[in-house]
This record gives C-alpha cells, sequence and structure tokens, in this order.
C-alpha cells in the first residue's frame, strides 16, 4: 500500500474516532433521539444531567460507588461534555490531536473502570481498544492528512498542543 494511502487512511480513522466523541456531546446537549430523548435534552438547563443516567445506573464492580458518587455533579457534567466537544472537535478537525487522543484515552479508561468487569471479555472491551488507537493516532502525527494538523503546526511551536 502506497504511503499515501496509509496516510488517508490514518486521516479516515482520526476522523471517525472524533466522531465518536463528537457525537454523543450533539445528542447529550440537544437529545437528538437517539441515546437521549429530546425532552432530557442538556441545552439550556432543559433536561438532566448528562452523567446521572450512565452513572447512576450503568456503573458496575468494584468502583461502582466512587462513579454513583459523582452521577448528577454539576462540575462532572460540565467537564464531561467539554471533554467530549473539545476532544471530538480536535480529532474531526486535525488540531491538538496529541493532547486529545491522551484526553480521550483517559475518558475511555474511566468508562472501562466504571464498569468493571466487561462482560464479554475480562479486562478487554471496546474502551481499551478505543484508548490504544487514540494513543496511535497521537504517535502517528494523525492531524497533518486529512486535517488541519500541518497548517496549526506551523502556528503553534508547543509539541503538546500539535
Amino acid at each position: 500500500m502506497s504511503s499515501s494511502r496509509k496516510n488517508t487512511l490514518v486521516g479516515v480513522l482520526r476522523i471517525t474516532m472524533g466522531w465518536l466523541f463528537l457525537w454523543p456531546f450533539l445528542d447529550k446537549l440537544f437529545g437528538l433521539g437517539f441515546s437521549t430523548p429530546t425532552e432530557r435534552a442538556w441545552l439550556f438547563g432543559a433536561g438532566p444531567s448528562p452523567t446521572a443516567g450512565y452513572l447512576g445506573n450503568a456503573t458496575t464492580g468494584p468502583l461502582a460507588g466512587l462513579f454513583q458518587g459523582l452521577a448528577g455533579n454539576a462540575v462532572v457534567d460540565w467537564l464531561f461534555m467539554l471533554g467530549l466537544l473539545g476532544i471530538g472537535l480536535a480529532l474531526v478537525l486535525g488540531i491538538g490531536v496529541r493532547i486529545a487522543a491522551v484526553s480521550g484515552a483517559a475518558l475511555m479508561l474511566l468508562m472501562w473502570a466504571s464498569a468493571l468487569w466487561p462482560v464479554n471479555n475480562p479486562i478487554i472491551d471496546d474502551h481499551i481498544i478505543y484508548a490504544i488507537l487514540l494513543i496511535c493516532l497521537a504517535a502517528a502525527g494523525a492531524g497533518q492528512w486529512l486535517g488541519l494538523g500541518r497548517w496549526w503546526s506551523e502556528r503553534v511551536k508547543s509539541p503538546v498542543l500539535v
């Protein structure tokens, strides 16, 4: 496979991973009717906490009490929603991919820990795979292809923000 094709695939993978974060943000914010019904939209305080449903009811395992205690906390809600937005936009646009990938991997590991132990496999589930994939995207400099990463890196001299 040519280098150009590989780079394009890495760019597509980065964008699709970004959409995995951006979509739940949009659905929870506007109540688009997928995992969040319209009447539960978070926009302008119309609905309940975006973390209450999952953290309050779906957490299992030895850390369930910790995560259930965070359910509905306004600071946790804002951090969660801003995290989804920031990680999603950074990955889709290809700007700040390294910091977005590390942040996204941390969020995936927290989500994995909130539902210990995975049902289909005692250790590995999709959250672990996504976390590894995000770190691979950061290591590959995935923002350079099909995104604004190359343009961004010319303007920002910090290796963390590239």
